[in-house]
């Protein structure tokens, strides 16, 4: 079983020196007052391509070898890891081809064009998208990077997590939205590592349990692909190489329903003057919803993307 160790975070750390960005901590009296807690935002929205993906496809994309950069990469995803591994491939001088759901955000599909890169459309509620992305790959002959499951994709995730955590000294709680689970498990690796008696806790939408179910079954669940408006998070199954890094070092799964989520995505808005997607925006809904165990005297969130369209973003925030 390939594994990520701490060694290989500060790794990551020291390949993204310089290409990605420290993103700002951000505190608020109005927030913490809420939430009974002092709380630290991790601003990933304000990362390069606006989330935390281009962490790991760039810690993934650096470590290819001259001549697979020279054939290209792959990868598959509904938006943020599209646009990170299409701006990964730019910067490394290669060329990125994308498969991306036919209903993801126009604003992300747009994006990830105009980082250079080639967008190959599918149905996400008929199709395998991982089949269908090492196809495409071994069709073509590039190297797949794919969203969550690989482990240099894992390390540079949880860069995000180091940072904060070097920034804040230790927390009693560390909150992180969960998807295929390649951010919680690099962001546990990272803060185990520093403050063994930190609570990790992953934050899920209500209708997307899969890593909830998965952790009580001591196995990997699939169910029906959610339909959610936290798009990022909207998976059927965790991750193979994530699901047993989250096994061990995770402590607790919060789920958070749609509309949780639009009242931290407005609290974000008006109190932090910060715009999160929802999936960008469900790791704050849980704290703000009391379903964070604890509750923490200080606790971390990581704000994982703000990549909204300005139409979709009023729609939502705006009932």
């Amino acid at each position: 079983m390939v594994t990520v160790s701490f060694d290989d975070v500060q790794a990551a750390a020291a390949r993204l020196d310089g290409v990605a960005r420290r993103t700002p901590v951000l505190t608020s009296r109005t927030l913490n007052a809420l939430v009974g807690a002092e709380v630290f935002i991790k601003c990933e929205n304000f990362q390069r391509v606006g989330a935390f993906k281009f962490r790991g496809a760039y810690n993934a994309a650096a470590q290819l070898s001259p001549e697979q950069l020279a054939r290209g990469i792959a990868a598959y995803s509904s938006g943020n890891h599209a646009q990170a591994t299409a701006l990964a491939a730019r910067e490394l001088g290669s060329r990125a081809v994308i498969l991306m759901p036919e209903d993801a955000p126009r604003s992300k599909a747009e994006a990830t064009i105009g980082y250079g890169a080639e967008v190959v459309t599918y149905d996400r509620y008929t199709q395998d998208r991982t089949a269908l992305g090492r196809a495409l790959a071994e069709e073509r002959g590039l190297a797949l990077i794919p969203p969550y499951d690989h482990p240099h994709v894992i390390a540079g995730q949880g860069t995000a997590a180091l940072e904060l955590l070097k920034e804040t000294g230790a927390l009693d709680a560390l909150i992180v939205p969960v998807g295929g689970g390649g951010l919680i498990a690099g962001s546990a690796v990272a803060a185990k590592a520093l403050h063994p008696a930190i609570q990790v806790v992953g934050v899920e939408p209500a209708e997307g349990d899969d890593t909830k179910r998965s952790l009580e079954s001591g196995e990997r669940v699939s169910i029906p692909v959610p339909r959610t408006i936290a798009d990022g998070q909207a998976l059927p199954t965790p991750g193979e190489l994530t699901f047993p890094v989250n096994r061990r070092l995770v402590d607790a799964i919060a789920l958070v329903s749609d509309e949780e989520i639009v009242e931290a995505m407005r609290l974000a808005f008006e109190r932090l003057k910060i715009v999160l997607e929802p999936s960008g925006a469900s790791a704050l809904a849980a704290l703000l919803a009391g379903h964070v165990p604890g509750p923490p005297r200080r606790v971390g969130v990581i704000a994982s993307g703000g990549n909204i369209d300005t139409r979709r973003f009023t729609e939502l925030t705006g009932r």
